[in-house]
C-alpha cells in the first residue's frame, strides 16, 4: 500500500482519515505483509460483509464518506494508479465539490430472479469458508465451484477457489499475471461450457486493467 500512504502523508491534516478494508477470508494474518511501513488503519473483513453490502464484486473499490456519515463517492474498481480517481477524492477532501459520480458506476439493480440467485451463492460461499475453517477444504472448494456458478461475475469468490488451490501464488506477494492468465483460461472454458467464446480482447481481471 505504499501509493495509499504517500497519499495519507499528504492530506492526513485536511481533516481527512483513511481506513484500509482487506476482503480476505484468512483475515488479518494475510493483510500483514501489505500494511507495513503504512500508518492509516486497516481492517480485515474475513465475511465479505463489505461487498455484500454494496453488491461489490471485484476488487479494490472505493468509498468516500463525509463527517456527516454521508456518502459522496462510491465506486468499484477504484485505484490510487488512475489519475481520475485520485482526483475525485481530492476534490471531495478540499469541497470543491459535494458529490462525485465516476463512469462505469457498480450499480445495476438485479431482478428477483437474479437476486436470489445471488444471495444462493453468497450463502454457498460463506459455508465454503465454514468448511475451510474446519480444514475441510474438499468441501469448501465443492461449494465455492457451485457458488461461482450462480454468480460468475463475482470475482472475490474465483480468487478465494484460486487461494485454496495456489496459494503460493499469493504469498509472499500476489501473482497479478498469474491471476489474469488463470481468469482468461477459466473465462475460456466457461464460455466454452455455454457455447460462446471470449471477445477479441480476451479476459481480464475487473479493477485491475
Amino acid at each position: 500500500m505504499p501509493g495509499w500512504q504517500e497519499f495519507y502523508e499528504k492530506h492526513k491534516n485536511e481533516n481527512f482519515e483513511l481506513l484500509s478494508v482487506a476482503v480476505d477470508v484468512q483475515g488479518m494474518k494475510a493483510a500483514e505483509p501489505y500494511t507495513k511501513g503504512t500508518y492509516f488503519k486497516t481492517v480485515a473483513d474475513p465475511d465479505n460483509k463489505l461487498a455484500n453490502y454494496f453488491g461489490f464484486s471485484i476488487v479494490p473499490n472505493g468509498i468516500f464518506v463525509d463527517e456527516d456519515g454521508t456518502m459522496r463517492l462510491i465506486k468499484q474498481g477504484f485505484q490510487n494508479s488512475k489519475e481520475e480517481h485520485i482526483e475525485a477524492v481530492e476534490k471531495l477532501i478540499y469541497g470543491d465539490t459535494e458529490k462525485v459520480e465516476l463512469d462505469d458506476q457498480y450499480y445495476n439493480p438485479p431482478s428477483r430472479s437474479d437476486l436470489l440467485q445471488k444471495q444462493l451463492a453468497q450463502t454457498k460461499f460463506r459455508l465454503g469458508m465454514e468448511y475451510l475453517n474446519q480444514d475441510r477444504k474438499n468441501a469448501a472448494l465443492n461449494e465455492l465451484d457451485e457458488a461461482l456458478l450462480l454468480d460468475p461475475d463475482n470475482f472475490l469468490i474465483r480468487k478465494q477457489r484460486w487461494y485454496i488451490r495456489h496459494p503460493e501464488k499469493f504469498s509472499p506477494t500476489i501473482d497479478i499475471e498469474w491471476q489474469k492468465e488463470q481468469l482468461e483460461k477459466e473465462r475460456q472454458e466457461e464460455a466454452e461450457q455455454h457455447g460462446m467464446v471470449c471477445g477479441p480482447e480476451g479476459c481480464y481481471i475487473p479493477g485491475t486493467d
